[in-house]
């Protein structure tokens, strides 16, 4: 069975993305991504699923995922029953973690455990429980201390004992395998064609489906429609224009990103962030102003 590609959205703003949920959530399925994965347990029994590994799970579980590495955690719950808090989550990309290095040599001695996460690293409940709590107060964390969050649990990981290896030596995930079937696709295709015109009938028929079972697949696949997605997608593109294309009009951003009309724009960028596009630029500058002046 092939995993679903799960789009790891890591705002524009931020170097990684902390976060937790409950039990059932959408991304509890069989999948991968390109980007580290620490996942902690805080509540159920169950079993998971890294590469080619299968096992029991209880809470305090903590595993660390490398790029590509398919994985899933299934609780043991009854149908129907819900759960406010099942994981937390902390997700970064190689490309940050090299950046940082270059800036600060130290994080090398993340090296080796990051080599043991290709195949998927299961820490000891020792380690689980000094890196627990600072999970949970990095979810909850802003500004410069949730870089400091961040730092504790990679010097906590990176220093831990007794951590072994899940998936077999001759596991090799294969991501352009996985990306050649289903919603994956289409993913890839909205990635690669953002800001070009495209219709859900065109993305159904690249992945071999009717527009109705796209649309259940697709939803079912990432939590929401297509045009929502699409919808969040440019709005991210635009701050990113709005952030480093001072010479570019809110306009030119609008037409950019892939919308098609500043009206539209405007008010699907103000539903995501609660500000319209030119009160987003206007306080870019005064914060360049006081940055500037202190």
């Amino acid at each position: 069975m092939n995993p679903d590609l799960e789009v790891v959205a890591i705002g524009s703003g931020e170097s990684f993305k902390a976060w937790e949920h409950g039990y059932p959530y959408r991304t509890v399925r069989w999948h991968f991504h390109p980007e580290y994965e620490i996942h902690h347990v805080v509540a159920t029994t169950g079993q998971y699923f890294i590469g080619d590994f299968i096992g029991e799970f209880e809470p305090g579980n903590l595993v660390l995922t490398g790029p590509n590495l398919p994985h899933n955690w299934v609780s043991d719950v009854p149908a129907g029953v819900t759960l406010p808090l099942r994981c937390r989550v902390l997700q970064f990309s190689e490309s940050f973690l090299a950046e940082a290095s270059r800036v600060f040599p130290e994080l090398s001695a993340c090296a080796p455990m990051l080599e043991t996460s290709r195949r998927g690293a299961l820490f000891t409940p020792e380690t689980a429980a000094i890196v627990g709590p600072i999970l949970g107060e990095l979810v909850e964390a802003t500004g410069i201390r949730r870089i400091e969050r961040f730092m504790s649990v990679l010097s906590a990981m990176s220093n831990a004992q007794g951590t072994c290896t899940l998936a077999s030596a001759g596991y090799q995930p294969d991501p352009s395998g996985f990306m050649s079937a289903g919603v994956n696709q289409a993913l890839a295709y909205i990635n690669a064609h953002l800001t070009e015109p495209f219709s859900e009938g065109d993305l159904a028929d690249l992945t071999g489906q009717s527009p109705s079972a796209f649309s259940r697949s697709f939803r079912r696949h990432t939590g929401m429609a297509l045009v929502q997605y699409v919808n969040r997608l440019r709005v991210n593109f635009a701050c990113h224009l709005l952030m480093s294309k001072a010479e570019m009009t809110i306009t030119d951003i609008c037409f950019a990103a892939g919308f098609n009309n500043i009206s539209n724009f405007n008010r699907r960028f103000l539903d995501q962030k609660g500000m319209a596009p030119s009160r987003f630029r206007s306080l870019l500058a005064q914060h360049a102003r006081a940055v500037e002046a202190a």
